[in-house]
Formats: C-alpha cells, structure tokens, sequence
C-alpha cells in the first residue's frame, strides 16, 4: 500500500480510537427517569462502569405561573455495586454479564491503539508496507468485534429489563455513539483489505509506482543465476565455434 493510504487509515483508525474513549467513559448509555416524593423526580443515567443520578424538583409558583424546576448536582458511583445493587441476593447473573461486556469493550480499546502502533511500525519501509496491511485489518476488525459483542450483551440486558431499573429506561447517546463506532470500525476494516488486495495485485492507485512484483525465494534466486550463467557461456562458446570455423574456411578459400 500506499504511504498516502497508511496515512488516511492512521487518521481513520485515530478518529475510531477518539470515538472509543467517548463511548466508554459516558454516563448516559442508559436514562431513567423515575417519580419521587412531593412532585420530583429522580434522574438516573448508567454507562459501563458508573451510574450517575439527581433529583429534579418542581416547586409551583404562585397564582398558577411557570412553576420553577430545580435541579441537584449528579452524584456517581461505580456500576454495579455488590451490596447496593443486590448482586449477592439474586441479580448477580446481571451483575456479573454488565462487568464482563464492560471488560470487553475495554478490550477492543486496546485492539484500537495496537492499531495505531502497526501503522506506525508498518510505513518505516517498502517491504513492510507491502505485508502489514493484513495485519492493521486484522486489529481493527477486532476493534470493532469486540464492542459489537459487549453491545448485544448490554442490549440483551436492556431488552429483558434485567435490572429492575431498566423497566423505564431509554437509550441513550453512549448508546448510540457505539453503534457509529463499531459499523464504522466495520467499514474502515473493508476499505482497508480492499486497498491491501489491490495493491497486492498491482493496481497502480493502491500501489503507487512501485508496484509489488513477487519477491524469490533464495533458492529460485540462485537457480536463475545459474541459468543465465549457463546461457551466457553457451552463447559465448558458440561464438567462439563460429570464429574458429571461419578461420579455417579462409585460408582454403586464399588456396
């Protein structure tokens, strides 16, 4: 490939790993919204690894004007808790699915930046942009594998309602901040493996002026150099045949 190809990948894959950040450290994947006490309400968001909440208070205002709403301050804890998100009594199955879709998208994070090492490591020289595309298609479609997996586990949850929070929840921006970054991932690995195909096929606008011409094996090397060898000296002794024969032709021709 193209060092003008790794460098739009490099800001492709970049632009994934931004997305990625975003989508694990937002609170608002999930949003509840739940009634309280005297006319407020209670606000709840969940991300992968918090839950965030507040109160919203509306106080009438008097003669039936705009009632004023207050609001407090969010306060966040980790998500999920063992005691006060019961998951020693009966929602540890819950519990313990959360964590572990939490810990996978972690894990596609890390396939995300390994991504941006072998860009790096790859465009240092022509022999290893010719065979490390496979490889950064390879992470990035890790990348984008192991959020998508995360997501359905989280889905699943929302679906069923397995926290009895979710009865009442919605979905959120984190949530669909993730969609865009795993069918994005999607789409760069295939842009990706198509321009490393045509490259290797040498297609000038992959490849660039240099095209990727087959590279022999040590021994088919030496077999060639041996060949010519022979053809070489074959034509040579086959001039010299010539000459010694002209030279006996001429002097019975001088007779």
């Amino acid at each position: 490939m193209r060092k003008t190809s790794y460098a739009i990948a490099f800001l492709l894959v970049g632009a994934l790993l931004a997305v990625n950040i975003s989508s694990i450290i937002r609170t608002d994947w999930l949003l509840v919204r739940g009634e309280g006490h005297l006319g407020s309400h209670n606000l709840a968001r969940f991300g992968l690894a918090q839950r965030c909440a507040r109160d919203l208070l509306e106080i009438p205002a008097p003669d039936d004007g705009v009632p004023e709403i207050v609001y407090s301050d969010w306060e966040c804890r980790p998500f999920p808790m063992s005691i006060r998100d019961h998951c020693e009594q009966g929602n540890r199955r819950f519990c313990v699915s959360w964590a572990t879709a939490s810990y996978i998208y972690e894990i596609g994070l890390g396939f995300n930046v390994l991504a941006l090492l072998a860009i790096i490591f790859g465009v240092s020289t022509h022999s290893r942009r010719r065979r490390i595309w496979k490889a950064v298609a390879g992470l990035v479609g890790l990348a984008a594998l192991f959020p998508m997996i995360a997501f359905a586990i989280i889905s699943e949850l929302y679906r069923t309602s397995k926290f009895w929070e979710f009865a009442r929840a919605r979905p959120g921006a984190g949530w669909y901040i993730s969609i865009v970054y795993w069918v994005a991932g999607i789409v760069v690995t295939g842009l990706v493996v198509t321009n490393g195909v045509a490259a290797a096929k040498g297609h000038a606008w992959a490849a660039g002026k240099r095209a990727y011409r087959p590279i022999l094996s040590r021994a088919n090397s030496r077999a060639s150099r041996h060949s010519h060898s022979r053809r070489s000296a074959g034509r040579t002794h086959s001039h010299h045949s010539t000459v010694a024969a002209a030279a006996q032709v001429e002097p019975a021709t001088s007779a």
